[in-house]
């Protein structure tokens, strides 16, 4: 016997009898004869719901593929596209079908008809059980029906249409097709991993994660913008001014105020008064999305900036030397402004700054809060405290998030494994000890839970060198010079050098030994990361195919660098793809996945790919072992049946 007696026993109160047993071993070895589900891969989504909804709702383009195959010899292009709209948008699509001159009552007859199609296509790989799970048990039953019945037999389609018929009638069509669009939103992406930086610059991160929520498998591996979020959440006050001074600076305010109740009138008329005379021109906000409730005027939204930007760096100044061990000493820079002669002395050398101006700063201890700034920042972090959507939304990124995930031959990372020049892996020291390789990626997540959950002080002060830290693996650059972008004119002092490793990411023999790390084999394997947009006219594709970056500018403030709008990276039973998206449009939603998304093959199976080729097989295979030997108890009268 290879299972302890004592874990058997506990077993068998789950499957107290041998029939009990039998089936459930019956069901595993099934199982793992079906095809694997698809995973979706998406990095960087920085708050752009629009274009980040339309990827998911669409399986990347995906169910028009199907729709195509299933419907090309009996549909117009037109009607395709209009059938994938329904699927992606079905309360829209019906609205308009309402104010059409179409016969709804047919329209829907013949809607559910086709949708019923592409739901069996799409769930054909599962079980029933997952299939029934996944559908609204409202109309869980009605689907099922229609999505089994025999075609060859005579009676059954009779069944099957007087069964649409009636739902015609009673006025539950809409419900139903909303219910089947759903369903195949769902079936359609098995697994959702998301590669980090949910948050900051785009619009709506709160509507991305409340999309996040409805999908029934999805994991998430935290890059710097949300740990930064996680640790305004903790209490860590520099990690919450980070957070308003790029929400500010991209005039965030809906996500702030409409998307999480933070009020933020208390800084807007501490702005106003203390900047007043001051233009505030070094903080004139990026407007890349205008605000849909509330805009702000420009003019006192720098000035809202600016003054979150002084605070900011006054609090990352006592975190600094409260923790020499973080090696930050070079981002002291407010002790090093001399303001009668209006330089700045960064290392060594004295620099014009392009703003002088700064009311609140104490030459005596440029590094205090004045008593009216204090009491800002006390307020806010109250007010991210008592948000009860932004909680259940950290809750959320917590509870799916790791730093890293190993799932499927698959090495899923944010940012990067901090290397030396020489390639080794960088060892980061802390109070609690020297880390380095996979165990510095493990003592980092144990520490952000351990901020999240205990508020443990030292580990909440950690989360902000997460953020910024030049050996934090979900930063990846030597250095944040956030304060030179504001204040000095020289561009050499902007650069933030990136972390050698970017320089092997396109070693083949760098990225197997990096697989070794975390237990993976290096000729079957794949790491998955994002953090750095792929520039354009530069390959996602690393290694010679043995690491992805899929970092392609889905947020709009790095478009300029990838020249597109996206990547997903899709793995199937047949294949791994990437996905090439070009821009979303709000209104865009009949736009054909032929000018939306381009799909390159990155490479083909040898056999197609089962659940047992999985971690889920692997995991089916313990239990089924485990069930043997409860068999065998059960017949030797070990144990008795309950």
């Amino acid at each position: 016997m290879t299972h302890d007696t004592n874990y058997l026993r506990l077993l068998s109160e789950k499957y107290p009898t041998i029939e009990s047993v039998t089936n459930e071993l019956v069901s595993l070895r099934a199982i793992m004869h079906l095809p694997k589900g698809t995973e979706y891969y998406f990095s960087d989504l920085h708050g752009e719901h629009e274009a980040f909804i339309h990827l998911l709702r669409s399986g990347s383009g995906v169910i028009r593929e199907k729709i195509d195959t299933l419907f090309r010899a009996s549909m117009l292009e037109e009607e395709r596209a209009a059938l994938a709209a329904l699927v992606y948008y079905p309360s829209t699509q019906m609205a308009r079908m309402h104010k059409s001159d179409v016969n709804y009552d047919d329209w829907c007859a013949v809607t559910i008809n086709r949708l019923v199609v592409v739901a069996c296509e799409v769930s054909a790989k599962y079980t029933r059980s997952k299939v029934r799970r996944t559908m609204d048990e409202r109309y869980a039953g009605i689907i099922e029906e229609l999505m089994n019945t025999d075609a060859t037999d005579a009676d059954k389609r009779t069944y099957y249409r007087e069964m649409i018929d009636a739902v015609i009638r009673v006025g539950c069509a809409d419900g139903l097709i909303k219910a089947l669009c759903h369903l195949i939103q769902q079936m359609t992406v098995d697994q959702l991993h998301i590669i980090g930086d949910i948050f900051d610059r785009g619009p709506r991160a709160d509507r991305i994660i409340d999309e996040l929520m409805k999908h029934h498998d999805v994991d998430i591996q935290w890059g710097n913008h949300d740990v930064s979020w996680i640790g305004a959440m903790c209490g860590n006050p520099v990690c919450l001014m980070s957070v308003l001074r790029i929400a500010i600076s991209y005039n965030g305010f809906d996500v702030l105020e409409d998307g999480y109740g933070i009020n933020l009138r208390p800084l807007s008329m501490f702005a106003a008064t203390t900047y007043a005379d001051d233009p505030c021109t070094r903080f004139m906000p990026h407007v890349l999305d205008e605000n849909e409730f509330d805009p702000v005027d420009p003019h006192l939204a720098a000035k809202m900036h600016k003054a979150v930007a002084v605070m900011l760096f006054k609090l990352e100044g006592q975190l600094i030397r409260r923790h020499p061990e973080y090696g930050m000493n070079d981002r002291l820079l407010l002790d090093k402004i001399d303001r009668a002669a209006g330089t700045v002395t960064i290392g060594g050398q004295a620099y014009p700054m392009l703003d002088t101006c700064f009311p609140t700063l104490d030459p005596a201890d440029p590094y205090a809060l004045t008593e009216e700034e204090q009491g800002l920042v006390d307020g806010f972090l109250a007010s991210f405290r008592h948000s009860e959507r932004l909680r259940t939304h950290i809750d959320f990124i917590v509870n799916h998030g790791a730093m890293y995930k190993v799932a499927n031959g698959k090495l899923l990372y944010h940012g990067c494994m901090p290397l030396e020049p020489d390639g080794s892996f960088s060892e980061l020291s802390l109070r609690t000890g020297r880390f380095a390789g996979r165990a510095l990626l493990d003592h980092l997540e144990m520490r952000v839970r351990r901020a999240y959950h205990s508020q443990d002080s030292d580990s909440v002060d950690l989360m902000w060198y997460l953020w910024c830290g030049s050996k934090s693996p979900v930063f990846g650059k030597d250095r944040m010079t956030s304060f030179e972008r504001y204040f000095v004119e020289d561009k050499a002092l902007h650069k933030e050098p990136m972390n050698p490793y970017y320089q092997y990411v396109d070693n083949r023999e760098f990225c197997e030994r990096l697989m070794e790390e975390f237990g993976l084999d290096p000729q079957t394997s794949h790491i998955v990361n994002g953090h750095v947009p792929v520039k354009h006219g530069e390959t996602p594709i690393k290694a010679g195919g043995r690491l992805f970056v899929i970092d392609g500018g889905i947020s709009k403030a790095y478009r300029s660098k990838t020249g597109i709008a996206g990547y997903t990276l899709i793995s199937s039973s047949h294949e791994i793809q990437i996905a090439e998206h070009k821009p979303f449009h709000r209104g865009n939603d009949l736009e054909s996945p032929e000018t939306y998304t381009t799909v390159h093959i990155v490479e083909r199976m040898p056999r197609r790919l089962m659940v047992a080729d999985t971690d889920a097989g692997e995991k089916f295979r313990r239990r089924a072992a485990e069930l043997e030997e409860l068999l065998q108890l059960y017949r030797q009268g070990v144990f008795g049946e309950t």
